[in-house]
């Protein structure tokens, strides 16, 4: 690792934490001990606002920053996989809030590490919901963000038509379908709805307040406690 890499990390470890003992940093940055006390030594010489000393431990003064960060060849390779997987299969917004961010990191770049990410040999076809589906997507995303209530009429497998409102807690890709886990107030339960299968989809003025038992919290640790209990149940 070039020095000028290692003091970027120094610096990235040190602001990540409350106080940072050099046998930590020497263990992570993978280097002794003396190296890192040296380093910390020439940053806090360059004007790096650490505090501490050896034997105790460093830690950034408050309200320090740095200039934007720079990616190396993989990690902007990693960045471009993402978005390209990813943006085909989001909705019409976040893919293009995506693309707009990919585009920034890749402006800045180094010519060597933005050639190397532009060609990537990882593609994804565009393949993905139909539009009417990526639209609904956006539309729940919102509002589970923004905590309001939505009215929906879904069509499930065997074509039955029922009309729901429900509190929507989020939105999950499953490799081939997207769907929405809520609160369902007509069942008063948690329900997963595919969202190619909303008919019709009205976001309500009303707003909802997480409430014990119908979060999404409380949704993952039933699943978990169905997980196990099927498992025991296999087991035995």
């Amino acid at each position: 690792m070039r020095r000028a890499d290692r003091l970027f990390q120094l610096v990235q470890l040190i602001r990540g934490r409350r106080l940072s003992t050099a046998a930590f940093l020497a263990q992570r940055l993978e280097v002794s001990e003396r190296t890192v006390y040296r380093d910390v030594a020439d940053l806090m010489a360059q004007g790096v606002p650490i505090e501490g000393e050896a034997g105790v431990g460093y830690r950034m003064r408050t309200g320090f920053d740095l200039p934007p960060l720079m990616f190396t060849r993989d990690e902007a390779q990693a960045l471009v996989a993402s978005v390209r997987l990813a943006q085909p299969r989001l909705d019409v917004a976040l893919g293009g809030q995506a693309e707009a961010a990919l585009s920034k990191i890749l402006a800045v770049l180094p010519p060597a590490a933005r050639a190397a990410a532009e060609s990537l040999a990882v593609y994804a076809p565009p393949v993905g919901p139909d539009t009417a589906t990526r639209q609904r997507l956006e539309q729940l995303r919102l509002a589970a963000e923004a905590r309001h209530a939505v009215r929906l009429v879904y069509v499930d497998l065997k074509e039955r038509r029922s009309e729901r409102v429900v509190r929507p807690l989020g939105c999950f890709y499953w490799g081939a379908v997207w769907t929405l886990a809520g609160w369902c107030e007509a069942r008063a339960g948690f329900r997963n709805f595919r969202i190619d299968r909303i008919a019709e989809l009205q976001v309500l003025d009303r707003r909802f307040r997480d409430e014990p038992g119908k979060t999404l919290a409380d949704l993952f640790r039933q699943v978990e406690t169905e997980m196990a209990e099927r498992d025991s149940s296999t087991d035995a």
